[in-house]
């Protein structure tokens, strides 16, 4: 079926494969990295512990045949090891249907983690990048030319993610149709990069430009993905574009990296098409078959967008194969961080001699200016974003948190940039203070050299001690 493929896009499908190749790296090094002390068998939400309230069917994962954190890890590391030779372009080594399967391998392992993840792995861009590897498996190898319904599958994918992006926002804060949201946003964004504070000080004018040309990339330009090229080539390329933007002025784990890739499959880029053999009829059938129970599926994410009661990042099976995506259709006004503070002294009074942790990622000291972490997720430092919004963000987790912290948990600690306590003398109590936190204007900045300014609001959580694990945090 000369229909079926389109070799023009054969170097498409190749940078599209290596750059999510990369992407699953950074997926699989920060399972690696952080696991132990946020699902560890002693961690903030053990694995075992879930396990044994989640069916199977629910969750699909490896482990639900076993768990061990020597296990975890393992599987983790392979992760990275096949990530890595994907980039190598190990796939197109190898016959077709082994290609095929070395990407769905790397589907699943990913998927086998954030089914057990809980709350640490619930943003969208893990059920993205599930969705993205998952069709990615059915692109092929050097072997066939890229088949055009997992093209077409691709920027549908993309149009989703941009065009439902858009509607939550243009149905949801006022601020984003006076086109005034980021006049806030880079100051309240989750987790801050080192140029945001020059974005957040831009002409508000130019804020309003900001706005304005977000809503034509996400409401506009995804239309023209499915016209003729090269208009297409020319909308992706503005996506891309946009999602520098954004890279530049915050750290969205690999959200806008995904995104990137996703386009980079519409983009023909300028080069002959290398002579392939045709298709089996085995692999033309897998294909069509796939492509057919996906857009079945793919009913109920058109039917959120469509909804007035749109909901953003949410998937709609348990294997992650379509999913809705969405962020910001709600913009904080006021930034608010939670503080966490330990010491040695055995009565703990406000004069006592308190201790400040310090978090890699999220605003601490208002002289620490922030750094550029992305595409690399620190789960920990977002959760701690949602716990000052609301308590009730941090009701599963942040009680094991302070308890570990007592405990000078060595994993723990790995999370953060910096514990004010040896090794071998945890504090005696720890406590959390919420605070308002402001970007400094251009003068305070010269004089004082410090990029935040921040309010005491009120208490968190009380100080509490090891044999008081029962406080609430209020």
């Amino acid at each position: 079926m000369d229909w079926f493929v389109a070799p023009e896009y054969w170097l498409s499908r190749l940078v599209f494969q290596r750059a999510l190749a990369v992407v699953y790296l950074f997926a699989f090094l920060s399972a690696a990295l952080q696991f132990r002390a946020l699902i560890g068998e002693r961690g903030i939400l053990p694995v075992p512990r879930h396990l044994a309230r989640m069916p199977f069917k629910h969750a699909p994962s490896v482990f639900h045949l076993h768990y061990s954190d020597r296990f975890f890890a393992a599987w983790s590391w392979a992760g990275c090891a096949v990530s890595v030779a994907l980039v190598a372009g190990l796939d197109s080594q190898l016959p077709l249907w082994a290609g095929m399967v070395l990407w769905l391998a790397l589907w699943a392992m990913y998927l086998s983690i954030v089914n057990v993840g809980q709350t640490w792995y619930s943003f969208g861009w893990e059920s993205l990048l599930l969705e993205v590897g998952f069709l990615a498996a059915f692109l092929g190898n050097d072997k066939v030319a890229p088949p055009v319904v997992v093209l077409f599958l691709l920027r549908w994918i993309l149009f989703r993610v941009e065009f439902g992006a858009g509607l939550i926002k243009i149905r949801g804060d006022a601020c984003w149709r006076k086109l005034t949201c980021l006049d806030y946003h880079h100051e309240t964004q989750p987790m801050p990069g080192p140029l945001s504070w020059f974005f957040h000080h831009l002409p508000r004018p130019l804020h309003r430009v900001e706005v304005a040309a977000n809503h034509v990339t996400q409401l506009l330009v995804p239309v023209l993905l499915f016209t003729p090229q090269p208009i297409a080539t020319v909308a992706a390329s503005l996506m891309i574009v946009t999602q520098l933007w954004l890279v530049l002025s915050g750290n969205f784990a690999w959200l806008n990296w995904i995104t990137i890739v996703l386009a980079l499959s519409a983009i023909r880029f300028p080069a002959a098409a290398p002579g392939v053999a045709a298709p089996p009829l085995w692999y033309e059938i897998v294909v069509l078959s796939v492509a057919a129970g996906l857009v079945v599926l793919s009913y109920h994410p058109v039917r959120n967008m469509v909804s007035r009661g749109q909901v953003m990042n949410r998937s709609f099976d348990p294997l992650h194969l379509v999913n809705t995506y969405g962020a910001f259709g709600s913009v904080s006004r006021i930034r608010y961080e939670v503080v966490i503070e330990g010491t040695a002294e055995a009565l703990p009074r406000e004069d006592s001699d308190w201790r400040e942790y310090e978090f890699k990622g999220k605003p601490g000291d208002p002289r620490r200016w922030p750094r550029q972490f992305a595409p690399y997720h620190l789960r920990l430092d977002w959760l701690m974003w949602f716990a000052a919004l609301s308590p009730a963000y941090a009701g599963t987790w942040f009680g094991g948190l302070i308890e570990r912290l007592l405990e000078n948990d060595r994993d723990t600690l790995r999370l953060l940039r910096r514990s004010p306590f040896p090794p071998d003398a945890p504090p005696r109590f720890v406590r959390a203070r919420l605070f308002r936190y402001r970007y400094t204007t251009w003068q305070e900045l010269r004089s004082t050299g410090a990029c935040w300014e921040r309010t005491y609001v009120r208490e968190f959580l009380p100080p509490t001690r090891l044999a008081a694990q029962a406080a609430q945090i209020r």
